[in-house]
């Protein structure tokens, strides 16, 4: 427990936080990978390459502190960063490594002594961090453990299949090298995939939603190809993958995460953003699985149809399914001669949808890049749409408590 003294300690450090967060965080992440290479290997080096993760550490740490005295208030994020740290089969060790390096970096930016009230009030304040995400991992591991199919750490599995979903969108078909059964999972859940990066000398981790409903013998992602622009580097991972045929390996850990479908018994109403369609595919076509009991309607927002993946896929299902709604955005002008009903030019305003396409007692998922779905967000909120019934898919560790350092 934190004392009271401490506790002011960390509250008096909100300033100083705000003022030199991101020096703070780039600090430690130096520090940390200079004197532990191996863990190259499970951080996303693309984000520190962008500097993206320093800048999400340091609002994490903002966030800790401005929380100290009721840190139950960050429950959401600490189950998030949780499964995340499943999926890359962090272990409590680790969290030894990142309070080590994250101390000295405190004492070391900020010129003080390791043995000071401040340094000592933060080394109990993450303590107490470090305990909560360990337990909930451990429950975690303990769940997975229980499954038929499970394993522990990373597993090798074979490309079985490429399909060329749209201009950028590869799909994935990976089968376990060693023959055995896979686990199952939840419709929206992901896998870490971790894949040789020759540019970088080292294997990198990433995460991808699982892009189909369960099956028996293989898992499916379905990965965008971050190529290069004018503006942007090539993502490593994703080009990496991309270069891959059938028959090459990668590794995988078990699949996990909290953004699941909660209900196939009431309507359901999912929004996508480019290669957000992802998990919401897998809940769609579990959906389909189970003849669609309720209404469903399917919204999704890209560029242009060149980039649009399983759209043919959607409308096949719709055909099938009148329960299934299905319509689309695309903020260039299609190529199409007569574009059908199902799509629309411009970007998705989801307050211009008739009010049939929103039903108040539906759950409601979006996934999509950040901007995106933030507006979604608003949007359905300003249309009466309880907050409770609003589920969004984030990767990304901005704005997530301390340990997120881990992954």
């Amino acid at each position: 427990m934190l004392t009271h003294q401490q506790i002011q300690l960390i509250q008096s450090s909100v300033p100083i936080l705000r003022e030199h967060g991101v020096t703070l965080t780039q600090h430690f992440y130096h520090r940390m990978l200079t004197q532990h290479p191996e863990l190259k290997s499970v951080f996303n080096l693309g984000h520190q390459r962008s500097g993206a993760q320093a800048q999400a550490l340091a609002s994490a740490v903002l966030a800790y502190a401005e929380h100290i005295e009721h840190p139950e208030v960050l429950s959401p994020a600490l189950d998030l960063i949780a499964h995340k740290h499943v999926s890359l089969n962090i272990q409590a060790p680790d969290y030894a490594i990142v309070g080590e390096n994250l101390l000295a970096s405190i004492c070391e930016v900020l010129d003080v002594t390791m043995d000071s009230d401040l340094v000592q009030a933060w080394a109990a304040a993450y303590g107490q961090l470090a305990e909560m995400l360990i337990a909930a991992e451990r429950t975690l591991y303990e769940r997975q453990a229980a499954m038929q199919g499970s394993w522990l750490g990373w597993r090798r599995f074979r490309i079985a299949r490429l399909v060329q979903e749209s201009q950028e969108i590869t799909s994935f078909y990976l089968e376990p090298v060693d023959g055995e059964p896979i686990a199952s999972y939840e419709p929206g859940q992901y896998v870490s995939v971790r894949v040789w990066v020759p540019e970088l000398g080292l294997k990198q981790p990433r995460q991808y939603s699982l892009s189909d409903a369960a099956s028996s013998g293989h898992y499916r992602i379905s990965v965008k190809h971050e190529a290069a622009k004018a503006d942007q580097v090539a993502g490593w991972v994703s080009h990496t993958l991309h270069t891959l045929r059938v028959g090459d390996e990668v590794e995988l850990t078990m699949p996990t995460g909290n953004f699941v479908l909660q209900s196939a018994d009431k309507p359901n109403v999912l929004i996508s953003g480019g290669v957000g369609m992802t998990p919401l595919v897998a809940m769609l076509n579990h959906l389909a699985a189970l003849d669609m009991p309720q209404p469903v309607h399917f919204i999704h927002a890209c560029r242009d149809e060149a980039v649009h993946a399983m759209r043919a896929h959607v409308e096949s299902l719709a055909a099938k399914h009148p329960r299934l709604r299905s319509l689309f955005y695309y903020e260039q002008s299609s190529s199409e001669a007569t574009s059908p009903a199902t799509i629309q030019q411009g970007r998705l305003e989801v307050e211009q949808l008739p009010a049939s396409w929103l039903p108040a007692d539906a759950d409601y998922y979006i996934c999509g890049p950040k901007p995106f779905m933030s507006a979604q967000y608003e949007s359905l909120r300003a249309q009466g749409i309880p907050e409770a019934q609003i589920h969004l898919e984030v990767f990304s560790t901005g704005g997530m408590p301390l340990a997120s350092a881990v992954a």
